[in-house]
Formats: structure tokens, C-alpha cells, sequence
């Protein structure tokens, strides 16, 4: 294609959208409609997904030693527990690390509690804190664990605490819970194609006397073709740039106004500035490709006088 043919088809192009107002206006409205309610949706279904990563991630498994376990054993069992290939981290914690932490954590009261358990007192027993790099393994790394103590005649791991039952509980909800947002993004991704598409091609019904003309004086089908995806791929980007600059405006002043609030709770959303490009370049290309996908279906039909 020349230069000069692809520069006309741009100008005619942008010129159409302009020409045809009203429905250039109804088409990029439905468009920005339909983006909007799916960016929405998109937000919600990839902060639902951080969250649930977030909550597994935390997923620990704790080992409890058996009093009076010799530093040697209790050595060679942390070595034994790292070498695990699911194992991505393994923290001796002694029952004096445990007993502070504990006062910490039951506060004012749990101080008063647990006065007089220091020294040969302290009623905790050494452990080892064993975080896994697959969340989902923590029952099998556990089980693995477990199988230390087979064939030492003194067994120095009293028991192998993961939460077993919760935590199962807690992964498959976490799987409903992404499933079910993943159905909602494909069917609104799928209600907004139909609806974007539809829409555009009602812009090029309007205007199908001009496409049969055209073609009677010997224009050729993609002469006739061209302006049209210019035109649809323009109306796509323009009514996927409005949603998108609304969706992460308002994603941003959020963040702004109530991440304190969420810090206090233990909840961190999204940081905003890893899903700007993602969710902008995930809308305009669908506005822009439903845009040409829509003309492309309407222009044919009309090409054939």
C-alpha cells in the first residue's frame, strides 16, 4: 500500500467518526459502558487473587522438638528439613525466642500470665518454623517431616503442626473464590464483545447506500474496506482511553485515601503502580480489536453487489 493511499484512508477514517456524530457517540459510549463495568470486575477479581496469594503465603508449617533434644539432633533435623526440595526456608526458634513472642502477642495480660516461666520454668519447646515454596504442598512437605523420626530409637520431633483442616479449607475457597472470578471476567469480556460489536456495526448499516456506491463506480473491496477498520479501530481506542482513565483515576485516589486503613487491618491491596499498564493495555486492545472485528463483519456483507 502507498504512502499517500494509506494517508487518505486515515483521513477518511477520522473524518467518518467526526461526520457520523451521533452514532460515533453512541458507539463510543457503548464501548466505554461495557469497558468500564469489565475494568471494574478486572480490579476486583485481581485483588481477590493477591489476597487469596497473600492469605496461602502465610501458610506455615511448625515443628515442635521434643525437651531436652541434644543440639546435635536438633542440627542435623534442621539440615534433614532444608534438604526437602518443597522447602524454601527453615527458622530455628528456641523456647525462649517462643515465650517472648508469646508475652507479645497476649499483651498486658498474657505478661501476667506467664510471669515466673523464665528458665528451667519455660513450659514451650524448641521448634522450627518451615515455610514451603507451594503453599499447597504444605500437607505433603508435613507428612514428610513427620517420616524423620522413623527409625531413631529416641524421636526428637514430639508433633507437626500445618493448621491440617483449615488449611484445606482455606485453598479450596481460595479456588472458588478465583474460579468464580474468573468466570465473571470471561462473561462480562464476552457481553462487552457482543455488545461493542453490535454497536459498530450499526454505525456501518447507517451507511451501507454509501458502500454500495462505491463499489458500482469500481472501488476496490479494500479501498472500501480500509476507512472503515480506521474508523472502528478509532472508536474502539477512544471508548476504551475514557474507562481506563476514570478506572485507575479512581483505583489511584483509593489507594490514596484508605491504605492506612487497610495497613491496620493486615490487608494490602494491588500496589497501583503494577497494574496501571496491565489493566490500560488490556482495555484498549480489546476496545481497538472489537472495534476492527466489528466493522470488518459489517463492511463485508455489504461488499457484495
Amino acid at each position: 500500500m502507498k504512502i499517500s493511499t494509506a494517508v487518505r484512508h486515515l483521513r477518511e477514517g477520522g473524518k467518518n467518526v467526526i461526520r457520523n456524530g451521533w452514532m460515533s457517540f453512541a458507539s463510543i459510549s457503548s464501548i466505554a459502558i461495557s469497558l468500564f463495568i469489565l475494568g471494574v470486575f478486572l480490579l476486583l477479581t485481581l485483588n481477590v487473587n493477591f489476597l487469596a496469594q497473600q492469605i496461602e503465603q502465610q501458610v506455615e508449617i511448625r515443628v515442635y522438638m521434643e525437651v531436652n533434644t541434644p543440639d546435635h539432633e536438633i542440627n542435623l533435623l534442621q539440615s534433614q528439613i532444608a534438604a526437602i526440595p518443597q522447602v524454601n526456608k527453615v527458622t530455628f526458634v528456641s523456647k525462649e525466642e517462643g515465650l517472648v513472642f508469646l508475652r507479645e502477642k497476649l499483651g498486658e495480660s498474657g505478661r501476667q500470665l506467664l510471669e515466673g516461666f523464665d528458665g528451667d520454668n519455660n513450659p514451650l519447646n524448641d521448634s522450627f518454623t518451615v515455610e514451603v515454596s507451594e503453599p499447597r504442598q504444605v500437607a505433603a512437605v508435613a507428612q514428610q517431616i513427620s517420616s524423620l523420626n522413623n527409625g531413631k530409637p529416641e524421636k526428637p520431633i514430639q508433633r507437626v503442626s500445618y493448621g491440617q483442616g483449615t488449611v484445606e479449607t482455606m485453598f479450596k475457597i481460595t479456588s472458588i473464590v478465583r474460579n468464580i472470578g474468573l468466570v465473571i471476567v470471561v462473561g462480562l469480556a464476552l457481553t462487552a464483545m457482543f455488545l461493542i460489536a453490535n454497536t459498530i456495526k450499526l454505525t456501518i448499516v447507517a451507511r451501507r447506500r454509501e458502500i454500495s456506491i462505491m463499489k458500482l463506480v469500481g472501488a476496490t473491496n479494500a479501498f472500501i474496506r480500509w476507512p472503515f477498520f480506521i474508523e472502528g479501530a478509532l472508536l474502539g481506542m477512544i471508548g476504551s482511553v475514557i474507562p481506563v482513565v476514570i478506572l485507575l483515576y479512581g483505583y489511584w485516589q483509593m489507594m490514596q485515601s484508605i491504605q492506612l486503613d487497610l495497613n491496620l487491618m493486615l490487608i494490602e491491596l494491588l500496589p497501583f503502580e503494577s497494574i496501571r499498564w496491565e489493566t490500560a493495555g488490556l482495555l484498549i486492545s480489546i476496545g481497538v480489536l472489537i472495534g476492527i472485528w466489528g466493522s470488518t463483519i459489517s463492511v463485508r456483507k455489504f461488499l457484495k453487489v
